[in-house]
């Protein structure tokens, strides 16, 4: 097929907008499945996609409709997942803008939006679920035109779940998306936009050519990686994967390849061929490095082994993980995990627990911090506990990031004081309709917990958020720890602005008192920074009646037995040992 009867296109949606029933419906008309093996988010194949709603891995899928060849590739919807959605957004020509017509434009819409017209790719506004009564076209029409300046005509009226104006979608991809352009430039790039590893048949690239053609059992090679390796086999998905010989310029496919892990073929990185080597690589691809930091322990020591190989094999697939080794006194031995957000931190965890079949600890998450210390070195600690001698640092600087919160305008006052309370900046306000876009620039670490309950809470539900990283700051940040019965808990170490320090402290050490159980001693729980300790929380001891058996007689013989009560509580004091239940190390996570 000519690369004239080719379109290349994604989809951009926020999460629950209809996306991947859209997809299923376009799937359906162009009979690429067949009656009998349809089901609901046919291309959400992981059970936690279905479960959430959302879109974790995306895929593509190629479909024939009037002597034309559509390319579709299922992108994710969530902030943790914008680089994902970057590299298949270049992958493409175009892209279809769905927005749900109850909810209007959310944050993650915005910014897909803005990726997609950095990629310089035709769009094509979609309004889905017009069959719900409580749809507003005129509103959420008018919120599209001036986020992108088109006109009302333009826009697209459909219900995925019903199937009502999907036949006139696949028109317009047709007649206003380009096809891809043809250049004479025969050595072969390929951009790999997504890759995942196969138990049975290694790893599996999903590319689109650029330039040239990849055969079945040519030898190649990944630019950035410098990784070489063999093209077992190539073809295309349908939505399972159909072999075909040969993978010509403008086409989406895949590649089987004899390659080990994902980490020799990431995400954004251009294949060439060993035969006629391209001279530069596509442009855009960067290391995506996570910031989001969380320490893994299992229940029991005993499955130390089975975590560590639950999470290599895991990584496998996953190249955006990062892990190591890391022992706590209290917990055991572990593993400290590098994610790309709090969703992705999720998705793992519950990966790890049903498919491995794990019982988890996982401690509060924190980000990265640049230490600077005074003998010029720097240093990148990923947990609190890691911080060196306050008396051999110079300075400490902490990821800050560049924010967009969408909200109705009714709430606009509560979401700046939110802003406010996590030491945020409010840049920007601007008013579309009868919506409100804040733009805003807040440290990471403030926002890791439960920012976005809050913000979904404050605003009814209805607000939106997205963000990226833009910078490392010098603030004056703090390490506080944190004493059980005078023992320090390593794991329970936070890092935060000095500020906050002895709010914070309190706050922990009275969710500690409720998650501890009480002893036969008296324990006190302490916050501290460095060797001054600025909160305190005693639980108090169980009092067992020891004077029960005693009868009559005279005073001196109760007074005798409490006495001896009190000794034996004085020395459990000393030796005693507190077991700390694993609720403990989540307790930032949670809010009341």
């Amino acid at each position: 097929m000519t690369t004239n009867h080719i379109r290349n296109f994604s989809i951009i949606a926020h999460i629950d907008h209809g996306k991947s029933t859209l997809a299923d419906r376009l799937m359906e008309l162009t009979g690429t499945v067949q009656k009998r093996d349809m089901k609901a988010q046919l291309l959400d194949r992981m059970d936690l996609e279905r479960e959430k709603g959302i879109t974790i891995k995306l895929a593509p899928v190629r479909m024939a409709y009037k002597g034309f060849e559509l390319n579709l590739i299922d992108t994710p919807g969530h902030v943790d997942f914008s680089y994902e959605v970057s590299r298949s957004l270049e992958a493409c020509e175009g892209a279809l803008l769905v927005v749900d017509a109850t909810q209007g434009i959310q944050a993650q819409t915005v910014s897909n939006v803005y990726l997609a017209m950095q990629a310089e790719l035709t769009i094509i506004p979609i309004l889905n679920k017009i069959d719900l009564p409580a749809s507003d076209i005129d509103k959420c029409a008018h919120e599209i035109i001036s986020l992108l300046g088109c006109k009302r005509e333009d826009i697209l009226l459909a219900s995925a779940k019903t199937g009502e104006g999907v036949d006139l979608i696949l028109d317009a991809i047709i007649d206003r998306l380009p096809p891809p352009k043809e250049t004479t430039d025969n050595k072969t790039r390929a951009l790999i936009f997504d890759s995942y590893y196969d138990d049975y048949r290694g790893v599996i690239l999903y590319v689109r050519i650029f330039n040239g053609e990849v055969n079945k059992s040519e030898n190649f090679k990944i630019m950035s990686t410098k990784a070489e390796g063999i093209a077992l086999e190539v073809g295309f998905l349908n939505p399972g994967m159909k072999a075909n010989n040969l993978l010509k310029q403008g086409e989406i496919g895949y590649i089987v390849t004899n390659l080990k892990s994902t980490r020799e073929a990431k995400v954004g990185d251009t294949l060439t061929l060993l035969s006629a080597p391209a001279d530069q690589p596509l442009p855009g691809y960067k290391d995506v490095k996570p910031f989001v930091y969380a320490g893994f322990f299992p229940e029991s020591n005993e499955d130390y082994q089975e975590l560590k190989d639950a999470i290599e094999k895991l990584s496998l697939s996953d190249s955006a993980i990062q892990f190591q080794p890391e022992n706590s006194p209290v917990l055991g031995f572990g593993v400290r995990i590098g994610f790309l957000g709090l969703l992705h931190m999720d998705i793992v965890r519950e990966r790890l627990e049903r498919e491995y079949d794990l019982s988890l600890v996982v401690t509060n998450p924190s980000t990265d911090y640049k230490v600077l210390l005074s003998s010029g070195q720097e240093i990148d600690i990923k947990s609190a506990s890691d911080l060196p001698d306050t008396s051999l640092i110079k300075e400490i600087r902490e990821p800050w990031i560049e924010g967009e919160i969408i909200v109705p305008q009714e709430f606009v006052g509560s979401v700046i004081q939110l802003i406010s309370s996590k030491r945020g900046i409010q840049k920007n306000l601007s008013y579309a309709s009868t919506r409100a876009l804040v733009s805003f620039e807040a440290p990471l670490a403030n926002l890791l917990t439960d920012f976005y309950d809050q913000l979904k809470s404050l605003t009814s539900g209805y607000g939106s958020f997205n963000y990226e990283l833009k910078d490392y700051r010098v603030e004056d940040l703090v390490r506080v720890d944190f004493y059980v019965a005078g023992e320090m808990v390593g794991a329970l170490s936070l890092m935060v602005h000095r500020s906050e320090a002895n709010a914070l402290g309190r706050e922990v050490v009275a969710k500690l008192k409720d998650i501890i159980p009480r002893q036969n001693f008296k324990v006190a729980l302490q916050a501290a920074i460095g060797g001054k300790f600025i909160a305190r929380e005693d639980l108090s001891a169980y009092r067992k009646d020891v004077t029960s058996g005693l009868y009559g007689g005279d005073v001196s013989r109760k007074k005798k037995v409490l006495a001896k009560q009190a000794k034996g509580k004085k020395r459990l004091k000393r030796f005693g040992k507190v077991d700390i239940p694993s609720e403990a190390f989540t307790v930032m996570l949670k809010r009341d």
